[in-house]
């Protein structure tokens, strides 16, 4: 009788290769993307369907896997390859982003159906973050409608709680945007307008800014002062257009000053008024105005205007726009000296 304990039996090398190739099989992204694509088709358009379809699915497809394939799928339609193109020998679909018309309500809609997807998911918030950074590297690649509608729906996402982690927002969302080539040719701009444009459509602005405190950049004032400025049809008559910029620009003032917390901010700030009054005939007269309202608003302050007033002007209207603030620079000089002089006193 052999006493010797029996050897337990190993894999062997042939059997771990075929797990290894069922496992890649198992997880073959075009089998993921074909289950949704199909899924996308039998519910249509009717994006509350879609919502269900979504959620149901997570119960049965690896939505940590394959993110990546379903937030392409949700946005373009299919799988992206590079520079953003859909492969022509791929499965696509028309119920997805880029396929829906180009308005607000719609691209409202589609930032529902993310949000109830990301809330129900929670582990896609992170992928769906990566995603829209990536979609944003591949601008150029899209349509202007696509661009368009892409950028409703990251504004939208933002302010549903989609792309946004403890109440305030990511900023490494909008450093995608300053890639050379995009800022060269004009594409962030026009892109970030519309993303602006979609949360001031929003009424709560104070919540807007208060979430974009900690991504003040000099270069996005410039930005979100062409969104604030595009969205109103403005008066043709001078002596109407300012009275009409100053009730606009009062409501907007709190998201202003959620990008002008440093002096560099304030000062960019102050050229764009000026180009943006020099550039529109009828705001000549409406610059020391808007700079009054601001300053009283707290998105100016005294040392960057007096800055602007001395040195840091540009040529565009330069004479008319300093005869117009020259009452009030002289009254912001006093002011500041009646306070080092009462600073002095107290020492």
């Amino acid at each position: 009788m052999n006493n010797q304990k029996q050897q337990k039996p190993t894999l062997s090398g042939q059997r771990f290769k075929t797990r290894k190739r069922d496992e890649k099989e198992r997880f073959d992204p075009t089998q993921f993307q074909d289950c949704i694509i199909q899924g996308l088709t039998e519910t249509g358009t009717d994006l509350e369907a879609v919502a269900k379809f979504l959620d149901a699915s997570g119960a049965k497809l690896d939505y940590r896997r394959y993110a990546e394939t379903l937030f392409d799928i949700l946005v373009a339609g299919g799988m992206l390859g590079k520079c953003g193109t859909l492969a022509d020998d791929m499965m696509r679909t028309d119920v997805c982003v880029f396929a829906a018309q180009e308005d607000l309500e719609t691209m409202q809609a589609f930032a529902q159906v993310f949000n109830k997807l990301i809330r129900r998911y929670k582990y896609l918030e992170k992928g769906f973050e990566d995603e829209v950074k990536k979609l944003l590297l591949f601008l150029k690649g899209f349509s202007e409608s696509e661009r368009n509608k892409l950028a409703m729906l990251t504004g939208l996402a933002m302010l549903t709680g989609v792309l946004l982690a403890n109440g305030t927002l990511n900023a490494s969302i909008l450093n995608s945007l300053y890639n050379e080539n995009l800022v060269k040719e004009g594409v962030s701009a026009a892109f970030a307008v519309k993303l602006f444009k979609s949360w001031i459509n929003e009424k709560d602005i104070n919540a807007v800014a208060a979430s974009l405190r900690k991504v003040s950049k000099p270069v996005v004032i410039g930005i979100v002062w062409s969104s604030v400025m595009s969205t109103v049809e403005w008066n043709k008559k001078e002596e109407l257009v300012a009275e009409q910029a100053i009730k606009h620009l009062k409501q907007y003032s709190p998201l202003l000053a959620a990008f002008t917390t440093q002096g560099q901010s304030e000062l960019t700030l102050l050229l764009k008024i000026q180009e943006y009054c020099y550039d529109n005939i009828h705001f000549m007269k409406a610059f020391q105005k808007i700079v009054v309202l601001f300053y009283k608003a707290e998105v100016l302050s005294e040392e960057p205007i007096l800055k602007w007033y001395k040195d840091a002007h540009v040529a565009k209207g330069k004479s008319v726009f300093l005869e117009q603030m020259k009452k009030f620079v002289e009254w912001l000089k006093n002011a500041e000296e009646e306070s080092e002089s009462e600073t002095e006193e107290g020492d």
